[in-house]
C-alpha cells in the first residue's frame, strides 16, 4: 500500500540540489526523493556472528598468547 508524505520547511538549497541531483539521474525530484529515502532507510544484511569471527584474520598460534615467564 502507497502512501503520500508531505515534507514541509525544506531550505531551498536542499529543494534545488534534490531537483539538481534528480536531473543528474534523469528521474523526477519525488522519485529523487523516494530513492534518497529508500537508500537511507535500506538495512544491510545482518552477517551471524559465525561469519563475523570466520572473516577474522589467522593472526597466530595459541602459544604466540601465552605468558612468558621471566
Amino acid at each position: 500500500m502507497a502512501t503520500n508524505l508531505v515534507v514541509r520547511n525544506i531550505d531551498p538549497s536542499v529543494a534545488q540540489a534534490l531537483k539538481e541531483a534528480a536531473a543528474r539521474h534523469g528521474r523526477s525530484a519525488e522519485a529523487e526523493h523516494r530513492e534518497i529515502l529508500r537508500a537511507a532507510l535500506a538495512r544491510p544484511a545482518r552477517r551471524s556472528f559465525k561469519d563475523v569471527l570466520a572473516s577474522m584474520p589467522d593472526v597466530g598460534t595459541d602459544e604466540d598468547f601465552n605468558l612468558r615467564q621471566g
